[in-house]
């Protein structure tokens, strides 16, 4: 753009994308840590590991992404910034229904109060400035208060906050007693690994988490090695010379 001459320009390498093996938990893990947390915290625990959702993606769902005809999530703008279709999970279905009530309750008393509205995207609220106020558009997991937008100063609902749901998060996993280092992105990798191991497609699970490139997602392959599942140890086959 300066046209400047720069000729050691030449010599800087392209940053290494280094991938590292997630933290994945057991079933009986994941099981241990659901079992741990309750209510709409607990629902969107197990939407994450359902789903395969990151949680941003699922504290950012609309009424009109769940789609129960369907049985279908749809996450908007996710990973990438494309749209993609997710499974709903069956034992979901009651939950997400009652949460869906939930959520009507507190859109109706805003509707009341005059404080109906919520973020929707620019060029959506230019074209259909009463799309925010409107159910559809409505949180799945909507704040119990208001906040203040600080970049426009409007108060409305923001959805729930993902320090929230990790601290949640964080007392389940050590309520469970695991020695892992798991997150609620540890979901998200406990998804694609579990489905791999149930033998499903490896492209199939590429679509679901929204990876552009399969070598992403190959990263899971490496975790069902572990354990032994294609190499055994050498020292299984010594003969036994003496206890430990």
């Amino acid at each position: 753009m300066l046209e400047l001459n720069l000729p050691w320009i030449n010599q800087i390498e392209r940053p290494r994308v280094r991938r590292r093996l997630p933290v994945v938990l057991s079933r009986d893990e994941v099981s241990a840590v659901l079992g741990g947390m309750a209510g709409e915290l607990g629902l969107l625990a197990r939407l994450l590991y359902g789903t395969g959702m990151r949680i941003n993606e699922a504290l950012q769902l609309r009424v009109k992404d769940v789609d129960f005809a369907h049985q279908a999530v749809i996450v908007r703008a996710g990973k990438g910034g494309k749209d993609r279709v997710l499974m709903l999970p069956q034992a979901l279905a009651q939950p997400l229904r009652e949460q869906l009530a939930s959520s009507r309750k507190v859109w109706a008393e805003d509707v009341a109060a005059g404080t109906a509205g919520v973020e929707v995207p620019h060029a959506l609220e230019r074209k259909y400035p009463r799309a925010g106020a409107s159910w559809p558009w409505f949180w799945l997991f909507p704040q119990d208060h208001h906040s203040t937008d600080p970049r426009s100063g409007v108060v409305r609902r923001h959805h729930l906050y993902d320090q929230t749901f990790q601290r949640a998060f964080k007392r389940a996993v050590r309520a469970a007693q695991l020695d892992k280092p798991a997150t609620p992105h540890t979901l998200c990798h406990c998804f694609a690994t579990h489905l791999l191991q149930a033998g499903s497609d490896i492209r199939t699970v590429q679509d679901l988490l929204g990876h552009a490139d399969v070598a992403t997602t190959m990263i899971y392959t490496h975790v069902l090695k572990v354990g032994g599942g294609a190499v055994r140890s050498p020292l299984d086959t010594l003969p036994v010379t003496g206890a430990l």
